[in-house]
């Protein structure tokens, strides 16, 4: 039986919030976003700011949101593969990072040695399953939520969201759900509307937006290395690639599929059968984009190399890169 651990929404500043948003202070953030919080407010965690809205001012240059390189790496464990982490972060240098099953309680996460690594982070844990964090190069992510909202019976640590560098990055492991059908499948499904609901909410609110994590869906047939052996599969059953693909119909951009339209490509390979040597893999780790960052897309790829080391985790880091935002 799953260990679990209570998932519930953290209320953060405002003025926090939009300090990171643009590299200003949380005492005097830059004018654009201290007029923005008047008012705002992401993933039903945010409180009006405690100060009224100035009619007449006079702006400074609007801070530019410089570009950035943004991952997702579902871990496997983050304890036990802690080396291929850090050698990764060395090697690569992402600016973002959402980790995904971390498999350890909350005091088990090993800030020290992610912080001396050069990131700030922020983590929502739980002992044996599951697990989610985000990490950000050179500062400290604003936490805007901790748990998906919409129902208060789950407590499985799946999700949590912050606000970095001009972003709303929100961080998900959704559920595997086999064996198909049953209680998990079902429950994947409900948790799947959930997420779909909140992210059109999200969608909604215009802000630059990247829901990125272990989403254990493989979109299209294009996703699998043999499709006609997963038909049955939690990960590949009509239900789930028809709420993938109703996700992304709200406006998300799946960033891997808009720049390798045609390419068999993955980002997942079991233990089992030599899978990565023979490359019989799944594309199950997606980066959603919102259309305020759709535009800012540059690359996006698959660090497929830190799969076939040792001791490494069954995925592969996935990355998008950002080109620099112009001033608003």
């Amino acid at each position: 039986m799953e260990q679990r651990a209570a998932a519930t929404p953290t209320t953060v500043a405002v003025a926090e919030v939009i300090a990171a948003f643009a590299g200003g202070s949380a005492s005097r953030p830059p004018f654009g976003l201290r007029l923005a919080a008047c008012g705002l407010r992401l993933g039903n965690a945010l409180r009006p700011a405690p100060f009224r809205c100035a009619r007449r001012a006079t702006p400074r240059r609007a801070a530019r949101i410089v570009g950035m390189r943004l991952a997702t790496f579902n871990v496997n464990g983050i304890n036990g593969r802690l080396p291929r982490l850090l050698e990764w972060l060395v090697e690569t240098k992402p600016d973002v990072v959402c980790l995904q099953e971390l498999k350890a309680p909350q005091e088990k996460f090993p800030r020290g040695e992610i912080e001396k690594a050069g990131y700030g982070a922020i983590w929502h844990g739980q002992k044996s399953w599951n697990g989610v964090a985000i990490l950000a190069r050179g500062r400290q992510p604003v936490e805007t939520r901790k748990g998906l909202p919409g129902d208060p019976d789950d407590v499985q640590c799946r999700y949590i969201e912050a606000a970095i560098n001009g972003l709303i990055v929100g961080c998900l492991y959704l559920p595997n759900g086999n064996p198909a059908p049953g209680p998990k499948f079902e429950f994947k499904l409900r948790w799947f509307e959930r997420f779909s609901r909140y992210a059109a909410g999200l969608l909604k609110s215009g802000h630059p937006v990247v829901l990125a994590g272990d989403y254990n869906v493989m979109p299209t047939e294009l996703d699998v290395y043999k499709p006609e052996r997963w038909l049955d599969d939690a990960l590949f059953r009509p239900e789930v690639r028809a709420a993938y693909k109703a996700l992304v119909d709200q406006g998300w951009t799946d960033a891997l599929r808009a720049r390798h339209p045609g390419e068999r490509i993955y980002t997942f390979w079991d233990y089992f059968r030599n899978a990565y040597g023979r490359d019989a893999g799944l594309r199950i780790d997606h980066l959603l984009l919102s259309p305020a960052v759709a535009g800012r897309l540059e690359a996006a790829g698959v660090d497929r190399a830190f799969r076939g080391r040792e001791k490494a985790s069954d995925h592969a880091p996935t990355w998008i890169v950002l080109r620099d935002a112009p001033p608003g």
